[in-house]
């Protein structure tokens, strides 16, 4: 008797399991969530990109001041602050992407 009931409750749970992960695999859901992936990683390659730039920027600027006495030329001063905001807009435009994946997998959600 308890082995009936045992496979009657595994098989209630099991058939809720599945009808759960159904209903989140729809084809409409799936083509969101692929399309909010592939934002994310333009997101990725932007904010990489941007920092590779803004790296390389600084590289530079450290070239410009060969002087180790703890204070920037004005060259080098300003190839920095140039670098910085390199970075700072690859991010913006990295955190304006994720938040569109967002609003993706949000509107297919509903």
């Amino acid at each position: 008797m308890q082995s009936r009931v045992f496979r009657i409750a595994t098989a209630a749970a099991a058939l809720t399991a599945f009808s759960g992960l159904a209903a989140c695999n729809s084809p409409t859901e799936q083509k969101a969530e692929d399309r909010a992936d592939a934002i994310e990683n333009q997101a990725d390659t932007m904010r990489d990109s941007a920092d590779a730039q803004a790296d390389q920027m600084e590289d530079t600027a450290d070239t410009m001041d060969p002087t180790l006495d703890g204070v920037d030329s004005t060259a080098e001063q300003s190839m920095e602050n140039q670098a910085e905001a390199v970075r700072k807009a690859g991010e913006a435009k990295a955190d304006a992407m994720e938040n569109k994946a967002d609003a993706v997998r949000d509107a297919a959600d509903k």
